[in-house]
């Protein structure tokens, strides 16, 4: 059902409508800067070195009111609003539920209408970098969000 691409050292994450639902960022450890460290997490992807962990990002809000056209009623906010209310309620209960793990939320970088959140993902042993493999420790973490209604 997931599916995941490599790019410039991330994944992006698909769903099963090839829509993307996500960004897994690997920890590939301490790494120069500039063009050697880039050469090393190339190195690394194409050995498929195992990674411990990385970074999952998701949608946390979609809003529906930031776009340069909006011409709404005060009913239609409201109902933005209380939509945003409820799924930062659903992701309250799911971060606590996970024991409230830490987290970032910022603005996407392809939408200024929508709000991402960020995470650390810790597997149990590491894990190579490869889109099947990777999948294996991401695809339960992605179906519990699926479920709880998050994606």
């Amino acid at each position: 059902m997931w599916k995941l691409d490599h790019e410039e050292g991330y994944f992006r994450v698909y769903d099963s409508r090839r829509t993307i639902a996500g960004y897994f960022d690997p920890d590939y450890g301490p790494l120069p800067a500039g063009d050697e460290g880039q050469d090393i997490v190339d190195r690394m992807i194409r050995d498929g070195d195992p990674v411990p962990g990385g970074t999952l990002m998701v949608p946390l809000i979609k809003f529906g009111l930031f776009d340069t056209d909006l011409d709404a009623q005060i009913s239609d906010v409201e109902a933005s609003v209380g939509g945003a209310a409820a799924q930062l309620a659903r992701w309250r209960k799911y971060l606590a539920d996970a024991g409230g793990p830490p987290h970032s939320v910022r603005i996407s970088h392809t939408d200024q209408d929508m709000l991402t959140i960020s995470f650390p993902v810790y597997f149990e042993r590491p894990v190579p970098v490869s889109p099947g493999e990777l999948l294996g420790e991401l695809g339960p973490i992605l179906d519990a969000l699926q479920g709880a209604g998050l994606l």
